[in-house]
């Protein structure tokens, strides 16, 4: 298969950045991991969490990548700046609502939720949850802000600033979680106090703060086409949001809806045991890890299938869809045989327990064999949306996600005794049910004639 060098260019900034931003938690679970399995167990409880709004703010970020590629398609660069502009003020506005009813709530949310979970590991969710929380607005305007800039073909900027934030929170998250003594430092003696699964939360909290801000930077001095002079006054546009949000809100509702499976999914693990908890969180972690160049080539996919459709050349987004799910695949299925092998190894990184090692190994071993229909599943969805199609998108969710992984995880995990291997094989479903759902949605034309800008 040869290698296109517009997909290269577009993707190999946004794997080094996805990378980066994958390793903004990795290094947190990992240094975590050491403190106990009540840390990670706790952390990897909150994550399911944060990420279901994570996940929004990103589905809201598409809508601001796929309008404003499409406008620099049709080379409307005004146009472009002005839906900058507007997606980061109203989704700032709704991380900061989301973050204020999450405060309300996140006693009872964790509760209720984790009801089942040891006290200590409660405690410590309790904590992390309301540090992690109040970062939403940052995480907002960092991920619509790099969906602009990636929807306009600049995929480098939020490279650098991404691998600078993961500086940041490796060497803070360092000095807060375990705490520094006697380091002597151009003559000075240091000596700072652990501060545990706080000093994890801390960091990652500074770190996206400076992220935010120098994204912020970046978008008032101006890139190669984004240039935002000023944010006030400011009238809501509602031609510009309604393009945004019919975009962004059935992707929103997608990711919603499928965080919050994953939420009823991690309720079932919670049931299974610390261990399991733990061991979920990790090979999660992992995970996480080998799918890098698959979220980079969705990425990709999603702003070139919109560029493509805004200059009217719907062959050329059909075939560059098909293109990056093929080349996806190599990879995924390359990266996952390395893996298998080094399984336990790797698992060690995060904790000394054997039997969470045992259980984590098994997962990754897993996943690295189902990595063959991932592709399938997520890169030709982020190219579906990227024409706009993301009411199918959104329904193929809800299918994948309800009836078949919280279905089939519950009787394989739960019924039939498989533990957290019966979740993740639930999970393995899912991706294969929407992947042939997105095939077939792929051989017709519909997909083809939404109507963006």
């Amino acid at each position: 298969m040869f290698i296109r060098k517009n997909v290269l260019k577009l993707a190999i900034p946004i794997i080094i950045e996805q990378t980066f931003v994958m390793l903004l938690g990795v290094c947190n679970t990992m240094m975590a991991g050491h403190i106990g399995e009540e840390a990670v167990s706790a952390i990897g409880m909150v994550d399911s969490i944060n990420n279901m709004f994570i996940s929004f703010f990103a589905a809201l970020s598409v809508g601001a990548t796929v309008v404003v590629a499409q406008h620099i398609g049709k080379e409307n660069h005004k146009k472009a700046n002005e839906t900058a502009r507007q997606a980061l003020v109203s989704g700032c506005c709704l991380a900061a609502l989301i973050s204020i009813l999450m405060w309300i709530l996140r006693v009872p949310m964790i509760n209720s939720l984790y009801g089942t979970a040891e006290e200590l590991v409660k405690s410590n969710a309790k904590i992390y949850l309301e540090l992690t929380l109040i970062t939403y607005p940052f995480i907002a305007v960092q991920q619509i802000a790099n969906g602009v800039l990636r929807g306009c073909g600049d995929t480098k900027t939020p490279m650098y600033i991404t691998m600078f934030m993961n500086i940041v929170n490796i060497i803070l998250g360092y000095i807060l979680i375990y705490g520094i003594k006697d380091i002597n430092l151009l003559g000075y003696v240091l000596n700072t106090t652990s501060y545990g699964i706080e000093g994890a939360a801390i960091s990652i909290a500074i770190a996206r703060l400076v992220g935010t801000i120098l994204i912020g930077i970046v978008l008032f001095r101006g890139s190669r086409v984004i240039r935002m002079r000023k944010i006030f006054p400011f009238k809501f546009d509602l031609e510009t949001q309604k393009s945004i949000f019919n975009i962004g809100i059935p992707a929103g509702v997608e990711q919603v809806l499928f965080n919050t499976g994953k939420l009823i999914v991690q309720i079932f693990i919670v049931t299974m045991g610390t261990a399991s908890i733990a061991a979920n969180a990790i090979g999660s972690s992992i995970a996480t890890i080998v799918a890098v160049p698959g979220n980079a080539l969705c990425l990709a996919a999603t702003t070139l299938v919109g560029q493509y459709v805004g200059r009217d050349d719907t062959k050329g987004a059909k075939s560059t869809l098909v293109y990056l799910t093929k080349f996806g695949t190599v990879c995924l299925v390359a990266i996952g045989l390395i893996f298998i092998p080094i399984s336990e190894w790797v698992s060690s990184f995060y904790t000394d327990s054997i039997e969470v090692i045992k259980l984590s190994s098994a997962l990754i071993k897993s996943n690295s064999v189902a990595l063959i229909v991932w592709p399938i599943s997520f890169i030709l969805s982020s190219g579906l949306k990227g024409a706009g199609d993301t009411r199918y998108t959104m329904l193929t969710a809800f299918v994948g996600m309800w009836i078949f992984r919280i279905f089939t995880g519950y009787i394989l995990g739960l019924v039939f005794g498989l533990g957290v291997l019966g979740i993740w094989i639930g999970m393995y479903t899912d991706w294969l049910i929407r992947g042939v759902m997105y095939c077939f949605r792929l051989k017709g034309e519909k997909w083809l004639k939404h109507k963006v800008v």
